[in-house]
Parts: C-alpha cells; sequence; structure tokens
C-alpha cells in the first residue's frame, strides 16, 4: 500500500486540510493518507498547541467517516521534538510492506533543503506537493526532481491560525471546519 504523510500540528484540523486529503487519496497514486499528528514541530512555539491527544480526537473526528483518510499518533511516542526523517525511518521499520510519501504545501518545499538529511528522504520517498499562493519561486534544486510530484489540488487559503484568533474574536467559524470538529471545539471551549 502507497501511504502519503500528511504532518502538521492541525490545531484545529480544517476543511482545507480535508479538501487536500482527499483530493490527494482521489487523483493520485496514493491509496491512503494519514494525518501525522505532530506533538512539537521544531520551528513552532510548542506553547501554542491544544494536548497531542485533543488535536487527535479532532483530526479523528474528521476523518473517520472517509476510509481513505487516517489519523495517526505516531509520533506521540518518539522522542521529541521529532524529525520527519526519523518517523520515516520508523514507519519503514514497522510497516515494511508499505510505501510511504510525504504531502507538503509549495511553501514547505521551498525551506525543504534546511531539513534534516533532506536528501536521504528524497533518496527513499516520494514528496506529493500542493500549491500555495506565496510571494517566491520554490528553489531550483528541486525542479523536475523525478522523486517530486506536483498535484493540481485546489489552493485552499485558509489556516488554523486565522481559525484559533477568528474564535477568540468570537467570530463565527462554523463553516470552515469540519461538524464533528466545530462540535468538540465547541463542546470544549477551545481557542476562546
Amino acid at each position: 500500500m502507497k501511504i502519503g504523510l500528511y504532518f502538521g500540528s492541525f490545531n484545529p484540523i480544517h476543511i482545507g486540510h480535508l479538501v487536500i486529503a482527499n483530493y490527494m487519496a482521489e487523483y493520485s497514486d496514493l491509496d491512503q493518507i494519514w494525518f501525522v499528528v505532530t506533538p512539537h514541530n521544531p520551528f513552532k512555539k510548542k506553547s501554542s498547541l491544544l494536548d497531542n491527544y485533543q488535536r487527535l480526537e479532532m483530526v479523528y473526528q474528521a476523518t473517520k467517516d472517509y476510509p481513505k483518510l487516517k489519523a495517526s499518533d505516531i509520533e506521540f511516542n518518539l522522542l521529541q521534538p521529532n524529525y520527519t526523517i526519523n518517523t520515516l525511518t520508523y514507519l519503514q521499520e514497522k510497516y515494511p510492506d508499505n510505501e510511504f510519501a510525504l504531502i507538503m504545501g509549495e511553501d514547505n518545499l521551498k525551506g525543504f533543503h534546511k531539513w534534516k538529511n533532506y536528501n536521504i528522504i528524497l533518496e527513499n520517498h516520494h514528496i506529493y506537493v500542493y500549491p500555495r499562493i506565496s510571494e517566491n519561486k520554490v528553489e531550483t534544486q528541486f525542479d523536475g526532481h523525478k522523486k517530486i510530484h506536483h498535484i493540481d489540488a485546489p489552493i485552499m487559503q485558509l489556516s488554523s491560525t486565522f481559525i484559533r484568533k477568528a474564535i477568540k474574536a468570537g467570530k463565527n467559524v462554523k463553516p470552515m471546519l469540519p461538524k464533528n470538529v466545530w462540535e468538540y471545539l465547541d463542546e470544549m471551549n477551545f481557542y476562546k
């Protein structure tokens, strides 16, 4: 099975995440998309994150009705802060019959050369890139790379940061979130 790994803090998961993941599942050669909830991104401040299991619960609620989309807590038990290369190595050892690929936005591809062991990741894994509106062109070193696949997914200009700020300001963000996620957030009074 070919599995696309969609890493993120998903703080919270929103319809933009689902649209991109579902598009990858339906319009690429990936069989499943795993939403890998990251406990701590080395590039983000941890203090702004909800609890790991609360974010995992939101991802589970958002994906439970989609057979090709799965919530994953695989990084919860790995040493923190964790790096993608460590997760990929762990998954390949744990599931040797599966092939794992990365899903990332064009904006992340720009900084991919700064990732720990990015060259080893590229040697062993395919990368599926979805478009993002951004100011600078992607690094030319990755132009035409045989393991990097640009997927013409819909451009989603929605962010978890925007949603958190909107909730704090008392705005209605219900249409931007899967129904189950909105209900969970509202019930738990998150981000208020």
